[in-house]
This record gives structure tokens, sequence and C-alpha cells, in this order.
């Protein structure tokens, strides 16, 4: 199963971007990125907003889980 954002979360790092930035780019405190990291699943319109801020499709993860779904 998908656990979207610990997978932001490792972006973010890969991106070497600080959670001050990201929290800006979002308009939202550094505590409710912390809260995304935790999120097990999330709203597509704000998956879309960091897809664009982080210039990464995490809705990939999501095709992948049902094409390995679908192959069973």
């Amino acid at each position: 199963m998908i656990h979207i954002g610990q997978i932001i979360e490792a972006e973010l790092h890969k991106q070497e971007r600080s959670v001050t930035w990201f929290a800006n780019k979002l308009y939202c405190d550094r505590t409710n990125v912390y809260k995304i990291f935790k999120r097990g699943s999330i709203d597509s319109d704000l998956l879309l907003r960091i897809s664009i801020i982080l210039k990464h499709n995490f809705f990939i993860y999501y095709l992948q889980e049902l094409e390995s779904c679908s192959n069973e």
C-alpha cells in the first residue's frame, strides 16, 4: 500500500528543499507540512499542487499500484 506522505517527504529531501520552503510554496505553516508527511492518503487537488511545486508526478505511484492490483 502507498504511503504518499512518506513519498512526498522523501522527494522533498531528495531535492534538498527545506520544509519552510515547501510550506511557503503551499501557503501553509510548517506544522501542516509535517501533517502531510504523516498522511497515508491525500486529496487529489492538494496532490496536484504538490506535484507542480516539486515538479514530480506523485500520481504515478497510484497508477503503479493500480497496475499491480490488476495483474493479480
